[in-house]
């Protein structure tokens, strides 16, 4: 039976790609780079989410992989004379400016509050990761927060995972459940931990993975599915 929920927040419970959407072309702006279309956020997204997964491989630091994004995304759609570090710090204050919820996800961690222990557990930087989760007022349905930041590694890392266990209320692992929509963060990371695993994939993405190095106890496509299984 579960007791503790830990949600990843960005790509499970806030959309972070409307956030990243909003947040590159206000830099844009900011910089006079012209229109920030479709293409130059893809390109960006893809950048992005390669250097956050390495990240989480130890090939890169927090501080290296803030800059290294936009070094190697200037790179790639031809932006010279724009200095990434002051680039990152438009882009990172503009991360929390749009909030945008998946599937009712407000309503429906409220409507678990009294019922199951959650936690938010995330990668990010800290002053981003915390005003999200303030504007959302997921802070106030939270029985905790994990923000690498802050624990000092970062998800799928053991010691990160071992940080949760310690800080949260005991329970055996068969009474944990983590909720994720990364393979790599998430559904690694619950593995690393020992305890129940429920891969977000409302686009299907992950019909063919490697169980050798992941094992998902549940899939989901919507996030009131995860009832199913509670």
């Amino acid at each position: 039976m579960i007791k503790v929920i830990l949600w990843d927040v960005d790509g499970t419970l806030l959309d972070f790609k409307a956030s990243e959407r909003h947040s590159l072309t206000k830099a844009f702006e900011h910089f006079s780079l012209g229109e920030c279309t479709d293409d130059i956020i893809n390109t960006y997204s893809s950048i992005n989410q390669s250097c956050w997964e390495m990240l989480e491989r130890g090939e890169l630091t927090k501080e290296q992989t803030l800059i290294v994004r936009f070094d190697k995304f200037f790179d790639a759609v031809g932006i010279n004379g724009i200095d990434s570090i002051r680039f990152s710090k438009v882009y990172e204050s503009g991360l929390c400016d749009k909030i945008v919820f998946i599937d009712n996800s407000y309503e429906l961690l409220l409507s678990l509050k009294e019922k199951y222990k959650q936690y938010a557990v995330t990668n990010g930087a800290y002053s981003v990761q915390k005003k999200k989760l303030n504007k959302s007022g997921f802070d106030k349905i939270f029985d905790g927060l994990f923000i690498s930041d802050l624990v000092g590694y970062e998800k799928p890392n053991v010691n990160f995972f071992n940080f949760v266990r310690e800080n949260i209320i005991d329970v055996s692992n068969d009474e944990i459940l983590i909720v994720g929509d990364s393979l790599t963060s998430d559904i690694k990371g619950g593995n690393n931990m020992g305890i129940k695993t429920c891969l977000y994939d409302p686009k299907n993405l992950y019909t063919c993975y490697d169980k050798d190095k992941y094992s998902i106890d549940y899939r989901i496509s919507h996030l009131n599915d995860i009832r199913s299984i509670l």
